[in-house]
This record gives structure tokens, C-alpha cells and sequence, in this order.
């Protein structure tokens, strides 16, 4: 995948790259670490990007993101003039990239990011209204409800998910990210995420406090399947 992103990176005018989280399976594997390391480090040098912390790159109970934290350390970005900076060492950051006429931000918040992470970025945002902002967090779209048995993960009634798996009572579910800090930002235009495996893609329409709507995306494809948005400021469409 990181191969195909280097060697078509002009021809499909990709401006920035985002991993939606789970960049491992087994947070205490070594390899999976050495490996997400080497392939991200393909992309230095030739493309912006960002990486969200999933529940799999953590200890799920207290939120734990060391692993996470040593492997993509905020050196890695020293001189990068798209990088603006980080929280929790790296387990949450943001970055700044301009493409066809329109200057974005995007923000990338660790899995049922806790209160104090939803007021860090809630100042990232506020500082940057003038920016188009989107929000990469791992668990967002899924079963509403925390599924009971197997087949909830398929036919249960899906959207903004209003369980967590992280950081215990510290944890936000994505429904209350959204009611804290997403919806109040009338710069926010995607919300995108990941950690479904089984609903593989889904999208769903929201309208911010101020008016403004926002474009919730989920996209986990698994088999090394990978997804391209394409804007289009001529015609105003994605």
C-alpha cells in the first residue's frame, strides 16, 4: 500500500495519507510494531500524514499508548512544516495541508479520547477557523448499542456509537466527542474513522450547532483495501 501511495502520490494528487487506527493487532507484538515503523517511515520525506490511536495500539482499560507513543514519537516530525505539534507524545496530534485552493486541518484523536483530549482539540480547532477541518478518530460509526451477540455487529441499528472500549470512566463514547466538542466547530466538514471490520463502510450526514454539516465516514476494509477521497473544489463535491 505504501508502495502504490510513493509511486502514484502525482498522478492521483494525493495531498495527505491517514491511518483511522489499529495500526497493530496485538499491542504487546515487537513486530507488528517494527513493521507499522517500517511502513510508515516509507512515507517520510513524500507525503503528509497522521495516525490515530485504535483500541488494538493501547491497553484498552486505562488508555495505555506507550507502545503507540515510543513507536511515533513527536521527533519523527522535527522539520516537517506540515506537522503542528501533539498531545500525550504523539497519541494525538494534528497537521496542516493546502490542496486545490483550500487550506485543511486535520486532527487525530486517540480512541474514546478522554475530556481533557476533546479540550485540547477543541483549541486546535478554535485557533484554526479559517482552516476546513477534519477529524480522524478510530471508534466512531458502528452498532448504536453495544452488541449482546454475534450477528449485532451486522443487524443491529448502526450510527454514532454510543458504547466505548477505552480509558474506563475516563473514555468518551463517540456520541459524547460529538455532543462535546465535534458539533460546536463550524469548521469541521469530515469526521472519519475505522474499527468496524465487519460493517466495512458506512456514511451518514450530521449538522453541527452552528449549521454546518459534517460528513461522517467509516471505512475498514481489511485485506489491505484502502480508501481515496477526491475533492473537488470546481464543483464543490468529495
Amino acid at each position: 500500500l505504501m508502495q502504490w501511495i510513493i509511486d502514484n502520490k502525482d498522478a492521483q494528487k494525493i495531498a495527505f495519507v491517514t491511518q483511522v487506527g489499529d495500526i497493530v493487532d496485538k499491542v504487546s507484538d515487537a513486530k507488528q510494531w517494527r513493521v507499522a515503523k517500517q511502513s510508515m517511515m516509507m512515507l517520510k520525506g513524500v507525503v503528509p500524514f497522521g495516525i490515530a490511536v485504535g483500541n488494538h495500539d493501547m491497553v484498552t482499560s486505562n488508555g495505555d499508548s506507550s507502545r503507540f507513543q515510543a513507536t511515533f514519537p513527536p521527533s519523527w516530525f522535527v522539520g516537517c512544516d506540515w506537522y503542528g505539534g501533539s498531545k500525550k507524545t504523539n497519541a494525538n496530534s494534528w497537521q496542516t495541508f493546502s490542496a486545490g485552493g483550500t487550506d485543511f486541518l486535520i486532527v487525530h484523536l486517540e480512541c474514546n479520547a478522554p475530556d481533557d483530549m476533546l479540550a485540547w482539540a477543541d483549541g486546535i480547532l478554535d485557533a484554526h477557523p479559517e482552516r476546513a477541518a477534519i477529524i480522524v478518530t478510530h471508534m466512531y460509526l458502528g452498532p448504536l448499542e453495544k452488541p449482546q451477540k454475534a450477528e449485532d455487529y451486522f443487524d443491529a441499528p448502526k450510527g454514532r456509537m454510543q458504547w466505548k472500549k477505552c480509558h474506563g470512566d475516563a473514555g468518551n463514547t463517540p456520541q459524547q466527542m460529538w455532543d462535546k466538542c465535534f458539533s460546536k466547530h463550524a469548521n469541521i466538514l469530515l469526521v472519519l474513522c475505522g474499527d468496524q471490520s465487519r460493517t466495512q463502510t458506512m456514511h451518514q450526514c450530521s449538522e453541527g450547532v452552528n449549521g454546518n454539516t459534517v460528513h461522517e465516514l467509516m471505512s475498514d476494509y481489511r485485506e489491505g483495501y484502502f480508501r481515496i477521497y477526491r475533492f473537488v473544489p470546481s464543483t464543490d463535491t468529495l
